[in-house]
């Protein structure tokens, strides 16, 4: 490692001012300036790891954990910024503020709050060292022996390291960026999508400007009855220049959909995981499926329909200029802007019975599916003569609301622009006939008129699209927003980088003072006045008939619901100050068998949902000593790929008995103050279930069970 990428990186004891620094620097962080302790208890890479994932809490930004393979490393250090990277020098621990890359360079930000340039090379063989050193003396003696020239075997050691460690993955890479449920328009600014509207709305004004001039030329040319050289050289120039300024609006365009589309997408999709548990229970499958339906509708749609209705309006302003240069004057452009008008209240109108239609479609849509899923259920409760009564009214009133839309739509399609036409001709009919216009102010007007047709075409496609997407928009809305912040409040500096810290025996872990729950739909509260004392060492069970509330309890406890009134604290902190991310990493559970899922992924990773991933070497050590005390071992060895193997819906299927005892070692495997489990020895066997019981109580320090008397 070179001196002077040592003197660029900055030392663990300032690691806190270091990440204040960058995030200020890159514009990630704003506000009052905030400079996070540094951890001087951090002793490893995991401790590490949580005060990064902490100090970036308390900046309200986020921090990734990222793995690199040998080849991609020079790729990542090239898109990575900002972020922070880990060098080790001996035994000493530094970091590189990376802020990004520019100009074929990357910059990182010094301990003086400077900017330097370094090549990524430099960068690549730092991190790279600690693997490569043990390898070269015998890569050296390899190449000596068959003959290498010296001059050539530099470049011969490097290619045979990165053949041989293409695949070792490298960790200490920590990526910066803001969390997805941070407000919208700040995730728009920082993809600089008003600065690429901008410069795409300006691209076409040129070109379209540019294609008017091309028009002069060739008008004037064709009205004078001659064309000479040097205006048939300035048309063919004209047109030249509208081939670049298409291909960059092309790209343009293209670039800003990818970036809002993706910003869309992480959004929708980080509301989703947020999404209030009782309202997924309560909305039926068919409802939950149209609303994920309805958001690839709402980005293809509002993206498209977006860009339509800007070129409309540049071509109906273009077109307005031309009219009033026309024959008809200005008084012909007042008559295209009236019309616009026009177009616009047609267009509110289709779009509320579009909205009326899209309501019949989805409750029909919304009723099939929830009588596919109960089909058995209705085959016996249900006459087979009233099967259809219900959806005989449904389709009638969904006719009736189609065939209102589909009218306004053909006046929205057909009338508009062809309307205009009319409109247009008759604007100019007048001094046609009089003969008080040239045929130059004449050719100009048609020449407007058509213009205009074309930008009503375009406006009606964009009104139709901007309609779907706003009635998508209502399915989605409710996923998008429930992405919000919970709570502004964020944890202390010190609590966070000692709340990992082990709690003696006896000591009070949770505290439930007079908790009151009652679900939205329910007058009476499911939970009323109820206290628990749990301290450290504490193995609890929780008998109750069904119905009781044991399960809404563990969720009080987990934090999957907020009570509605009464005091819960852990580790003598209540949720907003401890936060939900220390709360879930304190206390998990396994809930009940059919709220608990398999994902089509391998074994490995069902098992370390909670923890990490990719998983290092000794995670997955632990995960195989866990299963084959759960009585799982058979499993593993008859698995073709061991812990790797594909599970789920699209791998290898797993029992009622080995999913249960899945869901209890991935809780176990999580390391928790507090482990919570919802009758999950229900479908064990006698055998298999005192295995699982001598498993949790030996690997779990505090302990709740919830089971049936």
């Amino acid at each position: 490692m070179t001196n002077d990428l040592i003197k660029i990186s900055w030392p663990l004891e300032r690691l806190g001012e270091a990440f204040e620094a960058l995030a200020r620097k890159s514009k990630l962080a704003r506000g009052s300036a905030y400079t996070p302790d540094s951890p001087a208890e951090a002793t490893d890479d995991e401790a590490l790891g949580q005060w990064i994932k902490s100090a970036a809490n308390e900046l309200n930004l986020e921090a990734e954990p990222v793995f690199s393979s040998y080849a991609e490393l020079e790729e990542l250090i090239r898109t990575g910024g900002p972020a922070l990277l880990r060098l080790r020098v001996g035994e000493e621990r530094r970091f590189l503020a990376l802020l990004g890359w520019r100009r074929r360079k990357v910059f990182v930000l010094d301990p003086n709050l400077r900017e330097q340039k370094v090549a990524p090379a430099i960068i690549c063989s730092a991190l790279r060292e600690a693997i490569e050193v043990p390898l070269i003396p015998q890569l050296d003696r390899l190449l000596e022996n068959v003959g290498v020239a010296r001059r050539k075997r530099t470049r011969a050691r490097q290619a045979i390291l990165r053949e041989r460690l293409s695949a070792v993955m490298l960790g200490g890479f920590w990526l910066l960026r803001l969390p997805p449920g941070i407000n919208f328009a700040r995730h728009l600014r920082r993809a600089r999508a008003g600065r690429h509207l901008g410069a795409l709305a300006a691209a076409h004004v040129v070109q379209y400007t540019l294609w008017l001039l091309a028009w002069f030329v060739v008008g004037r040319g064709a009205l004078q009855g001659r064309l000479e050289r040097s205006w048939l050289v300035a048309w063919a120039l004209l047109l030249l220049t509208i081939i670049p300024l298409r291909l960059f609006t092309t790209w343009t365009q293209g670039a800003l959909a990818i970036r809002v589309g993706g910003l869309l997408k992480q959004r929708l999709l980080y509301g989703a995981l947020r999404f209030d548990p009782d309202q997924i229970r309560h909305q039926g499958s068919g409802q939950l499926l149209g609303r994920i339906m309805e958001t690839e509708a709402v980005e293809s749609l509002a993206l498209s329909g977006g860009f339509q209705a800007l070129l409309a309006c540049i071509e109906l302003s273009m077109a307005a200029l031309v009219l009033g240069t026309g024959s008809g004057g200005w008084p012909h452009a007042g008559l295209l802007l009236i019309w616009a008008g026009v177009t616009l209240s047609i267009g509110w109108r289709y779009f509320r019975k579009r909205r009326r239609w899209t309501s019949e479609r989805m409750d029909i849509t919304n009723d099939l599916v929830e009588r596919m899923v109960g089909h058995r259920t209705r085959l016996a409760q249900e006459p087979r003569e009233r099967w259809h009564e219900i959806e005989d009214q449904s389709l009638e009133h969904y006719v009736g609301s189609s065939k209102g839309m589909d009218g306004t739509a053909i006046w929205l399609s057909a009338l508009v622009p062809r309307g205009w036409l009319v409109i247009g001709l008759l604007g100019v009919a007048i001094n046609f006939v009089r003969g008080t216009s040239s045929i130059a102010a004449l050719a100009v007007a048609i020449g407007g008129i058509l213009l205009a047709y074309s930008a009503l075409r375009r406006l009606v496609g964009g009104i139709s699209q901007l309609t779907d997407a706003s009635i998508a928009w209502q399915q989605v809305a409710q996923i998008f927003h429930s992405a919000d912040p919970k709570s502004s409040a964020k944890p202390a500096s010190t609590l966070v980088n000692n709340i990992g810290g082990a709690l003696k025996t006896g000591e009070l872990l949770l505290d439930a003072r007079d908790l009151m729950f009652r679900y939205s739909d329910r007058s009476e509260p499911v939970i009323k006045r109820c206290n628990l004392r749990i301290e450290t060492g504490d193995k609890l069970l929780i008998e109750g008939p069904s119905g009781g509330g044991k399960s809404t309890l563990a969720s009080l406890l987990v934090g999957l619901r907020p009570p509605d009134s009464g005091l819960l604290l852990l580790r003598g902190f209540d949720r907003p100050t401890l936060g939900d991310a220390n709360w879930r990493r304190l206390v998990v559970s396994a809930p009940q068998f059919h709220e608990n899922h398999v994902l089509s992924e391998t074994f490995a990773f069902n098992l370390l949902m909670g923890r990490r991933w990719p998983a290092w070497a000794s995670d997955l050590e632990e995960c195989e000593e866990v299963c084959r005390e759960l009585g799982l071992g058979e499993l593993i060895d008859r698995m073709p790929a061991g812990l790797n193997q594909m599970v789920g819906e699209t791998g290898w299927q797993l029992s009622h008995g080995e999913r249960s005892r899945l869901y209890i070692a991935r809780a176990i495997l999580q390391h928790a103050d507090l482990v919570l489990l919802d009758e999950s020895f229900a479908a064990l066997d006698p055998e298999n279930l005192r295995r699982a019981l001598t498993c949790v109580l030996n690997r779990t320090e505090t302990l709740v069970v919830i089971a049936h008397p």
